[in-house]
């Protein structure tokens, strides 16, 4: 079976649409500087890319995930979080949940309890930036699915 072929790559997306990617990158940067964790940001970039069918982004943000030493065990079972709950402190998990609800449910909206459970974790500022995160993973997955980005992959010799 053939792969299809990216329709943009993501380097002619920069340089196409510069304004475009620096402004999401722009967004990314500010969450960094927020203080919110990096391994948490990247799990939870993961989980969003999963849901969407991103495969250029999970292989990018894996990427990353390894260069920041995130536990293996935590990349192979963040699909299946829910099933792993030992390996994700309660912080990573209401992270988790939030992700997936603002990805597979926003239609229905953030349940009252979810909101509590990701707040008691993520007090004050934190929350603004967690939900700016995951709308940012949101925005790359649908330029990259639509584009149809080549995954980065590194070699692993």
């Amino acid at each position: 079976m053939s792969s299809p072929s990216s329709r943009i790559s993501y380097e002619a997306f920069r340089r196409d649409a510069a304004q475009v990617a620096s402004a999401l990158s722009a967004m990314s940067k500010a969450v960094d500087d927020s203080g919110l964790e990096k391994p948490l940001t990247e799990l939870l970039k993961i989980r969003a890319s999963q849901i969407n069918g991103c495969a250029f982004c999970i292989q990018f943000h894996l990427n990353i995930a390894r260069e920041k030493n995130i536990p293996r065990a935590k990349l192979d079972l963040v699909a299946a979080w829910h099933e792993a709950p030992a390996l994700y402190s309660e912080r990573e998990q209401a992270a988790l949940a939030y992700t997936e609800a603002l990805r597979s449910k926003l239609h229905e909206g953030v349940s009252d309890a979810l909101y509590r459970k990701v707040a008691e974790q993520f007090p004050g500022e934190q929350m603004a930036f967690l939900t700016a995160a995951i709308a940012n993973i949101n925005a790359w997955n649908r330029i990259a699915v639509a584009l149809q980005f080549a995954p980065p992959v590194k070699d692993e010799a």
